[in-house]
């Protein structure tokens, strides 16, 4: 029997080329069966045409096969890749943005909280759901390597409410420290470090080298570069109120808290340097991009792959070989792996994969501080899985009232009434609420 690793959202070619261009390298996974599946079926043909000119180059064992029938591309599948974006740049993320701003609500990224990262949830978590009960028929024992935002809310949903082992990955704790130590032109080799907390909310717990704390020199440097105009504003402010540098961007940060987007001092926005509308540009450019790139990226017979940082590679290869691989994944809190979070929480920890699956570390107590931070975005999240599992509007209202940004903008009212408006903007885009 052909063992498979099926790719849900493989239209999404440079992703596609990402993680299971890697995949090619594992010797493991030789003779394996790499299935694609989108919804749109040219966008999955150039997907497959390049997949098949990288196999071709780098491992001709693998096969690619292209599935239009989701059930089809799941069947016996051993892993799962989810990279799906339900309702795509138009209309749902044009309304996630325009209709806020009608309320006098700025966002940045709005794919994680906030009110773009809630709706967002709405509209993923009915058709994550639909492939949990196909994974449930086909694939049962299949783990489910989980890319799409809103991380924490998709991945806590699919552990808390189906029977699929999911398990959520992300791209920023692999690059943090490196990242950061670039930035303040400081030497990244040889460094210890411990990551913990919630997806684009974990922090760097400890950085050292050679037993050495390096958190007053990093500080020490912020503090100095925060005089001049750069992309790390939020988070380097965030460091010096707080005491922890973040795993995620400023731009990303900016609106999870309530003190940078504010309508009453719009002076912030300069000062911090916060790129208001950036998701919607990326966008836009990307799509434009897109155009000029897919001569070269599709149907380029000399294309050339170098096994990225992503997780999903060395995470199957260590279940193949039963080799340990450690990595920072999102899981449930479950048993208080942090200890002062609340346990029905998906939190980002260090994990460590073999054969025998995900075993998720113990981390205690984070520093209060920074367990508060994390609570007011687990607050919303919590109420996101509660208005998809129940589709009570209700919860939907909490959801919004509780977010940090939302809630230090907007009257109850208005964020009611802001809430409904996208209810109906998305039309069938979600389901429909009680």
């Amino acid at each position: 029997m052909t063992k498979r690793i099926t790719f849900i959202g493989a239209g999404s070619t440079i992703f596609a080329k990402n993680v299971l261009g890697d995949c090619m390298f594992v010797p493991a996974l030789n003779g394996f069966e790499f299935a694609l599946h989108d919804i749109d079926e040219k966008r999955l043909q150039e997907s497959e045409q390049m997949l098949k000119n990288l196999a071709q180059k780098y491992n001709d064992s693998i096969s690619i096969v292209s599935y239009l029938d989701r059930k089809e591309a799941l069947n016996g599948a051993k892993y799962v890749v989810n990279a799906i974006q339900v309702g795509g740049y138009e209309p749902s993320t044009v309304i996630d943005f325009e209709i806020p701003k009608k309320y006098g609500l700025k966002q940045t990224i709005g794919d994680t909280i906030g009110i773009g990262g809630l709706f967002r949830s709405l509209r993923t978590i009915p058709v994550m759901l639909d492939i949990a009960k196909d994974m449930e028929e086909v694939c049962p024992d299949a783990w489910l390597l989980n890319y799409t935002n809103p991380m924490a809310a998709l991945t806590g949903f699919m552990l808390r409410y189906t029977n699929v082992k999911t398990i959520g990955l992300c791209h920023s704790v692999q690059v943090c420290t490196k990242d950061l130590f670039e930035s303040l032109d400081m030497d990244h080799e040889g460094i210890e470090e411990r990551i913990a907390g919630i997806n684009h909310m974990a922090w760097l717990l400890e950085v050292k080298k050679d037993g050495k704390d390096l958190y007053p020199e990093i500080k020490k440097r912020a503090r100095e570069k925060q005089a001049e105009k750069h992309d790390d504003m939020v988070r380097f402010e965030l460091m010096d109120k707080f005491g922890y540098y973040i795993t995620e961007s400023s731009e990303h940060n900016a609106e999870y808290h309530p003190y940078f987007i504010k309508s009453g001092y719009p002076e912030l926005i300069e000062r911090f340097n916060i790129p208001l509308d950036e998701y919607p540009r990326r966008c836009v450019n990307q799509i434009n991009e897109w155009e000029e790139m897919r001569g070269e990226i599709v149907g380029n017979a000399q294309l050339t792959h170098e096994r990225s940082h992503e997780y999903g590679s060395r995470i199957i290869e260590a279940m193949e070989t039963n080799v340990p691989f450690k990595f920072g994944g999102n899981v449930l809190n479950t048993g208080g792996l942090i200890s002062n979070l609340p346990e029905n929480a998906c939190v980002e920890v260090p994990c460590i994969v073999d054969r025998n699956g995900i075993l998720p570390t113990y981390i205690g107590r984070l520093p209060e501080q920074l367990a508060a931070l994390n609570r007011t975005n687990i607050n919303t999240q919590l109420l996101t899985m509660e208005a998809a599992s129940t589709l009570k509007k209700e919860h939907v209202y909490q959801a919004a009232m509780l977010d940090p940004h939302t809630s230090a903008e907007l009257s109850l009212d208005d964020i009611v009434a802001m809430c409904d408006d996208l209810i109906e903007a998305h039309g069938d885009w979600l389901p429909e609420y009680k």
